[in-house]
């Protein structure tokens, strides 16, 4: 019945979105994909990770399929079939004409549909644009008869840079490992790849936990149907939909059991924090659908309570257990701190282990409250100061503490963290790291050297000049493109110098010996007020390190050709063909006629931020 006075109270509809769906292969369903190349191995994986079986029709039958798609056919995950199992030939079609290869293709996917009924999607991949397959591009004729085949027999088809040929289209879609969670965004056609970026951006900005909560919400639904309940959560459209108060004193009925048990999920679903269901345990579950647990926090759920909502209002005891940042404090300016670090420093902390380069201005954030201590990593006593720092983290976190091991420039670059992880965790602590800007990728912007630059420097490699326990590093060799990253080499100086320029090393170098000429940059305090900048060449630079007073550090050491990139009005034909000719007039232009050039502060105006 037509209720016009009604009509606005519902949304209108507006035409070009898709119909979004999940499907659940059932036993013995199969997906069948034309192609051999990159992408029909890409779509048979998201099949397999669906239970589909899967099939590959391509000419030649394992020939002309990619390496992957071969290695699982070889291990049973897939099956290959020849799509050229009978050649074009007289007689092939009713009035005895001879039979194109769309045509043989076309009649190749319609017969073996007819004796596959069990093949539910077809996708067509050797459409693709841009070639680099093993098979050449099928052209539109064959695509056209392809999907006609499919139409047929109503099977769904999806061809490959041939939108009108598509009964349906694939969103850019992430699966969080080892959960169910998978998202899913189409641009309708519009935008693949801006819709692969949205997709990104929305996976950063999901909880890490938030696919083990799923995970355990399945868990803890599966249990709620143990007994056969009828499964309501799906018709709940909100969790406070009305439900009978609950009989403690007489027994329930199913129906009202069923009704409680699917309805808690429910609500456990919309409210609680991902962090607590992610940590919810067999027994945890069996007491909250009972509801012997619902009013009991377990105590990974009273860690939780006011810390992970910022709406929550702790009104629980604290937990004896606690935790253990590993952070990052960046290069050494207090304003190249990440917000991460700054909050963990200035509104968590309970005892800061700090490394001894961690400068003065960025322990004077810390509230007077914290107690600080810093590492004695002496020379001769860099081992035992690292127990005794990772000591005393577990101690303080064992007495309830929250421990911040603060590091120099990001943890993980030569940082010492793994060691730490791996420590904490034997002793049953979990500890958090929190990245920090690295002074490999900061110091040289701060110096005035790109570490990478068109027409000077393709790429960069970052290694250090002293190994474990004191251990020679092999160096990397001498390459025209690259920029060279020496950290922790300033005291080795000469050293790292021999193993860069002799000929032969005895295995401390991999690759051919740097030029003399070479430019090197030494960059003492990076962003600090009494920054330096050493400049010269690998011949000279010993020379005007030493002609230049005390060190100042922590140094670190820049090899290559984008040190004098930018200098002035800057050289980016470095990289050109015959520019090796002209090194000694680009060199004397560098330097002004001098063997070396010494910067005090910043490079750039840094000073004014």
């Amino acid at each position: 019945m037509h209720h016009p006075s009604t009509h606005a109270m519902f949304p209108e509809v507006q035409d070009g979105a898709s119909l979004l769906l999940a499907f659940h292969a059932r036993p013995q369903t199969a997906v069948l994909i034309l192609g051999g190349d990159q992408l029909a191995a890409t779509r048979a994986f998201s099949a397999l990770e669906a239970n589909y079986e899967v099939v590959i029709m391509a000419p030649r039958s394992c020939a002309s399929v990619c390496e992957e798609l071969a290695w699982r056919a070889d291990h049973a995950q897939l099956t290959i079939v020849d799509s050229e199992s009978g050649t074009p030939r007289k007689g092939d079609s009713p009035n005895n004409t001879p039979v194109t290869s769309e045509e043989h293709d076309a009649h190749a996917l319609g017969s073996y549909l007819d004796a596959h009924l069990s093949v539910r999607l077809v996708f067509v991949t050797d459409t693709v644009l841009g070639g680099g397959t093993p098979t050449p591009r099928r052209n539109r004729a064959s695509a056209e008869k392809i999907y006609g085949m499919c139409r047929a027999r109503r099977v769904p088809v999806n061809v490959t840079d041939m939108p009108d040929l598509c009964d349906f289209t694939l969103p850019s879609a992430h699966r969080m490992p080892g959960t169910p969670l998978q998202l899913a965004v189409t641009t309708n056609g519009q935008g693949c790849r801006l819709g692969a970026r949205i997709r990104r951006e929305l996976v950063a900005r999901l909880p890490h936990d938030a696919g083990t909560a799923v995970k355990r919400v399945g868990e803890l639904r599966r249990l709620a149907r143990a007994e056969g309940e009828a499964d309501d959560e799906h018709h709940t459209t909100t969790p406070n939909r009305p439900v009978p108060q609950r009989n403690l004193t007489g027994e329930e009925t199913d129906a009202e059991r069923s009704a409680r048990r699917m309805r808690w999920v429910a609500q456990i679903s919309e409210y609680w924090s991902y962090s607590h269901l992610s940590n919810l345990t067999k027994e945890g579950m069996e007491n909250i659908l009972s509801g012997d647990g619902l009013g009991v926090p377990s105590e990974s759920a009273r860690c939780d309570i006011g810390k992970s909502s910022r709406h929550g209002l702790s009104v629980a005891p604290s937990s004896h257990r606690g935790a253990i940042f590993l952070v990052g404090s960046g290069p050494g300016h207090p304003g190249l701190l990440t917000v991460a670090t700054h909050d963990v420093l200035t509104k968590q902390a309970n005892l800061v282990l700090s490394d001894k380069l961690v400068p003065e201005a960025v322990l004077d954030l810390i509230p007077k409250s914290v107690d600080i201590r810093i590492a004695r990593k002496f020379p001769g006593n860099a081992e035992g100061a690292q127990q005794e720092m990772m000591e005393a983290a577990v101690d303080a976190a064992s007495r309830g503490l929250t421990v911040v091991r603060l590091k120099q420039g990001d943890p993980t670059v030569y940082g010492r963290v793994g060691e730490e992880i791996l420590y904490f965790r034997e002793r049953g602590y979990e500890s958090v790291v929190v990245p920090g800007i690295s002074s490999a990728l900061a110091g040289p912007v701060l110096a005035g050297i790109p570490i990478t630059q068109r027409g000077a420097a393709e790429s960069f490699i970052v290694c250090t000049g002293v190994g474990r326990q004191g251990q020679d590093v092999v160096l990397p060799g001498y390459e025209r493109t690259r920029t060279l990253i020496i950290l922790m080499g300033v005291a080795r100086i000469g050293q790292v110098l021999e193993t860069l320029l002799t000929p032969h090393t005895a295995g401390r170098r991999d690759g051919p010996p740097y030029p003399a000429h070479t430019p090197i940059a030494i960059i003492e305090r990076a962003s600090m007020p009494d920054q330096r900048v050493i400049t010269s060449t690998l011949t000279h630079i010993t020379t005007a390190l030493e002609s230049n007073g005390s060190q100042r550090p922590p140094g670190m050491i820049v090899v290559g050709w984008s040190v004098l990139s930018l200098w002035a009005s800057g050289d980016v034909t470095i990289l050109n063909k015959g520019a090796e000719q002209e090194d000694e007039s680009r060199i004397e232009r560098w330097l002004g006629g001098q063997s070396w050039r010494v910067i005090e502060g910043f490079i750039g105006g840094w000073e004014r931020v």
